[in-house]
């Protein structure tokens, strides 16, 4: 079926037609050619002529059999294809799945096997909040990981020493028991503490991927979070080269989001609410329109940058906020609707479920791209003395961050304390 990327069929659903999508991903192994019988596919007598069609989930998977002429009309190979059904109906969650790669953004495992039992969940991020209030919840699994990681530091290290080893050991616990849940990527932060210290960093960095590979569980599912100041992004820069891949969070303007780019992280998480608070503080304006929204516009403004000069680092808008304010929770997530992925707390997967309103796509690469009225900064790669002077113009993000890292290194201190009563 080479050259048979994609067709479109129209269905019968109901008294409406809908177009469907058809797109065929070929695998390397023989089977016996048949006749490709899309109308039996479809439980129907005859393709639009069905007196009970049968709906298609969205993103599910059904194996045929190629043959020597496909229902598109192309020569064939003796191998099995997968044929891709996605459907225009479908509530929002859904929709948005098949545009934006979601992840939920929790530490409850109850919640990621919700969720990911959706079929359009496939990853999950954490944080020192999430891992704290995990490492404090007094749930019998959660006890039993707090335990471990005890246990382990006292065989491992002694004082201060042990203290941050269980720590890491437990982020690390938390991490591989979502790993079993979800099929992509778990994200695993850092001391939020160590966000000036860019040895610390790749030293811890490197300790948690160590730990995850000795469980098991391989470094290409994980993505160490590191804060996105000079020294978070340098220490970025050195554990990419090898081989781990991370997450530059805590951003909150453009200059973090380039910086990172150039540098090659992976993938960098813009807190789109948290860059709304700040500008509702400054300017007094409590309603946005969601397009003039300034945490969507400036996450589609790193979006475009990336798209227009080629990076392939992520872009995956965090930390949501009611534009128009209550009432409107999904405002910000519509707005950037086709980023590259997002990540969404369970009250907010929930309200997108619970809608069947369509979602039209606001991003896509192509138009973001042309989109982009930015120059290349500092010729493709930002030194820190440009960095440092371009933070120290954006008022929000040299607030914000600071905020943010203080939020998280407040709970980080409360798991701390507990922690060093166990050990």
């Amino acid at each position: 079926m080479e050259g048979c990327d994609c067709a479109h069929l129209v269905v019968c659903l109901g008294k409406s037609f809908h177009k469907v999508d058809i797109r065929l991903r070929l695998f390397d192994f023989d089977t016996t050619d048949s006749r490709f019988d899309m109308a039996a596919l479809f439980n129907c007598n005859a393709l639009g002529k069905c007196p009970t069609p049968t709906l298609l989930k969205q993103r599910s998977r059904i194996s045929v059999a190629s043959s020597s002429r496909c229902f598109a009309g192309h020569r064939g190979t003796s191998r099995t294809s997968s044929v891709a059904f996605v459907c225009a109906a479908g509530n929002q969650l859904e929709q948005l799945s098949d545009m934006t790669t979601l992840s939920v953004d929790t530490g409850d495992l109850s919640l990621i096997e919700e969720f990911a039992a959706t079929g359009c969940i496939t990853d999950a991020t954490t944080n020192p909040l999430l891992v704290a209030q995990a490492g404090l919840r007094g749930d019998a699994t959660y006890v039993a990981f707090v335990e471990e990681a005890v246990s382990y530091a006292k065989e491992n290290a002694s004082g201060d020493d042990a203290v941050a080893l269980a720590m890491d050991r437990l982020a690390v616990n938390l991490g591989r028991e979502i790993v079993k849940i979800v099929p992509g990527y778990v994200s695993t932060e850092v001391d939020p503490r160590l966000s000036f210290d860019t040895e610390e960093t790749v030293f811890r960095g490197k300790r948690i991927i160590d730990m995850y590979e000795t469980a098991g569980v391989d470094r290409s599912r994980v993505l160490i979070k590191v804060a996105g100041t000079w020294e978070g992004i340098m220490a970025m820069e050195q554990l990419e080269k090898e081989g781990i891949h991370c997450n530059v969070t805590l951003v909150f303007g453009f200059t973090q989001a380039v910086a990172s780019a150039q540098r090659g992280a992976h993938l960098i998480s813009p807190f789109t609410g948290r860059i709304l608070d700040w500008h509702k503080a400054k300017t007094g304006q409590e309603v946005w329109e969601p397009e003039e929204d300034a945490g969507v516009v400036e996450c589609a403004r790193m979006y475009n940058y990336f798209k227009k000069y080629g990076h392939d680092t992520i872009c995956m808008p965090a930390s949501w906020r009611p534009s128009r304010g209550p009432g409107y929770d999904l405002d910000e997530i519509r707005a950037l609707a086709g980023a590259d992925r997002m990540t969404i707390p369970p009250q907010f997967l929930n309200q997108l479920r619970d809608s069947t309103e369509e979602l039209p796509r606001v991003l896509d690469v192509e138009s973001g791209a042309a989109a982009c009225t930015d120059d290349e900064v500092g010729g493709g790669k930002m030194d820190e003395k440009l960095f440092r002077f371009m933070l120290n113009a954006d008022g929000c993000t040299t607030v914000k961050m600071a905020e943010g890292i203080c939020s998280f290194v407040s709970e980080t201190e409360k798991l701390e304390e507990a922690i060093r009563a166990s050990l």
